[in-house]
């Protein structure tokens, strides 16, 4: 009965409840899905699949979080550790001139104070100066609030000022507070993550959304999760894209506590189907393919994805965690591979605008 009236919602275009999405989810019925997935990405975006020409920038693998889903992060004296002065940031923008968006995403260092952070972001503008900044997740947003003394919405002021133009999504991992306190119990907790989202709302600065999936998380809980993106996504209208991450066990604590295994693409390709169908409100889903793989990630084009993120340049967290595909990849193979599909390649820029004269 309750799948039932689940699928005359999606045939219609209303929302659907919890118990609905529950039960497309136990029906597992991945065809389904991912067609009428498809449908719901093709009515926003149509033929088009967007892709950007970014660079990836990690500040620094040294953290005090110390999360066990972690396998990025060191302490200091270290052999694995590092962190970039600006002399080494202004070196990596060298070959970065094509580029249309600067990606920094770091950890929680426990030295550096947030000036280091904005000094950051000023000279990515200064020296690239046309190209969109998207930094820093929630996470790095509170630890800046605490380690400045400054409010969550002072701090993205002061970022927003020195170049910032979009906030990254990470860091969501499970919006839930059970689960967090066991695999990030330093990190931010739920509620703090959502409330530096509203605030950047709030202040115009648009941001990405994100899940990371496959761990010790309930079902119920990756749909609580989807929710609370939803009703925010209802007030602020702040979201540009969601992202969802399997999580690699590989080389992380949680993995060797829990005896973890990846999960398989049937599991990738569901929960991208099921949340572009939760999330009506959202417009972009991007196949990320640095987590799921190049094969996965274009699958992942006919199961409700509009977005190959980009040529990233040089990816150093996720790898660490055991990911197995390439830290880079060329405009010419994105663009390949979405064709294959039937679909339209389109080269964006952070606010989804296209950068190629003849779209």
């Amino acid at each position: 009965m309750i799948l039932s009236k689940a699928k005359k919602k999606i045939s219609s275009g209303q929302r659907l409840n919890r118990d609905e999405i529950l039960a497309l989810y136990e029906d597992n019925d991945l065809l389904y899905l991912g067609e009428s997935a498809r449908r719901v990405k093709e009515s926003k975006t149509g033929k088009k699949i967007f892709y950007t020409v970014n660079r990836h920038i990690n500040l620094t693998n040294v953290c005090k979080a110390n999360c066990p889903l972690c396998a990025y992060q060191c302490q200091s004296g270290d052999n694995r550790a590092f962190t970039l002065e600006l002399d080494d940031v202004e070196k990596i923008l060298q070959d970065a001139a094509h580029v249309k968006e600067i990606h920094i995403v770091s950890s929680l260092h426990p030295e550096k104070n947030f000036s280091y952070y904005v000094d950051a972001v000023k000279l990515v503008k200064k020296i690239l100066p046309h190209v969109g900044i998207n930094a820093f997740t929630p996470v790095e947003i509170v630890n800046f609030s605490k380690i400045s003394g400054k409010s969550f919405s002072q701090v993205l002021r002061e970022l927003i000022a020195a170049g910032v133009t979009s906030l990254a999504g990470g860091g969501a991992e499970i919006l839930s507070d059970r689960v967090r306190e066991i695999i990030c119990p330093k990190k931010c907790s739920s509620s703090e993550w959502l409330e530096v989202m509203r605030t950047a709302h709030k202040l115009g600065l648009k941001t990405n959304a994100s899940m990371m999936y496959g761990h010790i998380e309930t079902i119920e809980e990756r749909v609580d999760h989807l929710i609370k993106l939803r009703d925010l996504q209802d007030e602020t209208d702040g979201f540009q894209a969601m992202m969802l991450f399997p999580f690699h066990p590989e080389n992380t604590q949680l993995g060797k506590n829990f005896n973890l295994q990846r999960v398989g693409s049937w599991e990738d390709l569901k929960m991208l189907a099921l949340s572009r169908l939760v999330l009506d409100n959202f417009n972009h889903f991007k196949a990320f393919w640095i987590m799921l793989t190049l094969p996965i990630a274009q699958l992942a084009l006919s199961f409700g994805a509009d977005d190959l993120d980009g040529t990233i340049g040089e990816e150093k967290i996720i790898h660490a965690a055991g990911a197995k595909s390439s830290t880079g990849i060329s405009r010419e193979t994105l663009e390949k591979i979405i064709s294959e599909c039937g679909y339209q390649p389109v080269e964006r820029d952070s606010f989804y605008n296209s950068v190629m004269e003849n779209i």
